[in-house]
């Protein structure tokens, strides 16, 4: 198994499919640009009301990080108020936009290809231990220190690092002390 710790300052920036703002890749799993690839995570700045990017084929989970919240227009219907760590799932096709509730925000994306990967997103907070049989597993940290132990290995996050562990093959045990979000992904 491959252990990778991404680190925040490290993410590279780079522009919405629609022109609109720009984001922060965390990581992905191939392709470049914003074509080719079967998931991926980022950390979207919003300063403005206005139309989300087109992800055709992917299904889209997306949770505020920082700031008042936002409510999101779906294919004509409103949302319930997304505030801080409340994600909400819809399709990439879908016709998006968002209203903030007061300021910027900054929110946490995962874009994934459900004919390709079985996803699971869940944010803990405290002291957690899991097991993941799931080939990749990511931890992202939304609090100043995280620490996650696999094994006899212990490895130290700041807010916004990702740990990425990739190609497990049994069922992995994490202890994780700390607030973050888990993601899950399985080749289908």
């Amino acid at each position: 198994m491959k252990t990778q710790v991404l680190r925040a300052k490290d993410y590279p920036r780079m522009p919405w499919k629609n022109g609109g703002g720009s984001t922060e890749e965390i990581t992905r799993d191939a392709g470049h640009d914003l074509d080719g690839f079967g998931w991926r995570l980022s950390i979207a700045d919003i300063g403005e009301s206005g139309g989300f990017s087109t992800f055709a084929g992917y299904q889209r989970v997306i949770t505020v990080l920082q700031g008042d919240g936002m409510t999101l227009r779906v294919d004509g219907r409103d949302t319930r108020p997304l505030l801080a760590l409340d994600p909400f799932a819809f399709t990439g096709e879908s016709q998006v936009s968002c209203r903030l509730l007061g300021g910027p925000i900054r929110d946490f994306n995962l874009i994934y290809a459900p004919d390709r990967y079985l996803a699971r997103l869940q944010w803990l907070d405290g002291e957690q231990r899991l097991f993941s049989a799931a080939s990749i597993v990511l931890v992202f940290s939304v609090t100043e220190q995280l620490a996650v132990r696999i094994a006899a290995d212990t490895q130290q996050l700041g807010r916004h690092d990702c740990l990425q562990l990739s190609g497990n093959t049994g069922l992995l045990e994490l202890a994780i002390t700390g607030a973050c979000c888990v993601i899950e992904l399985t080749a289908r």
